[in-house]
């Protein structure tokens, strides 16, 4: 099922904090950009990578797993195979306070980690990326 405009838009208008799994130190990588351009629009951008724990990205240090996060974060932007999504959407619910979405980068998709997110009421976004999404319907608006 397509998300409709309106359903994305409040998504990110309400969130001000994003888990960024997969964030990547190599400006090159989708993760690293999609990151700098969430960073400068306002929204706090927590990078997850267990290659680089304590150095710091987007303004923020890197932790190593989302269960590291202590402060509330309302999306996690998923940067993994869609194997690999599982995992992550379990420790997410387990974990986060105030989560109220998962988003699934260009190209990754599942339907169990869907179907999990879902069924605890999370919102559910699979192959879009969110900088993407935020230029396209929301051009010029800071985070909340």
């Amino acid at each position: 099922m397509t998300p409709s405009d309106e359903r994305i838009a409040r998504a990110l208008l309400e969130t001000r904090t994003i888990a960024l799994v997969g964030a990547s130190m190599n400006p090159d990588r989708a993760s690293h950009r999609v990151g700098t351009y969430l960073a400068s629009v306002g929204y706090r951008v927590i990078p997850v990578n267990t290659g680089h724990v304590g150095k710091t990205l987007f303004g923020q240090t890197v932790v190593g797993r989302l269960c590291d996060i202590k402060e509330d974060v309302q999306l996690v932007d998923i940067f993994r195979n869609s194997d690999a999504v599982v995992p992550v959407v379990e420790e997410a619910l387990n974990s986060l306070k105030g989560l109220r979405v998962i988003w699934m980068q260009l190209g990754i998709r599942n339907a169990e980690a869907r179907r999990i997110a879902e069924a605890r009421g999370l919102t559910v976004f699979e192959d879009r990326c969110t900088a993407t999404e935020h230029g396209r319907l929301l051009r010029g608006a800071k985070s909340a």
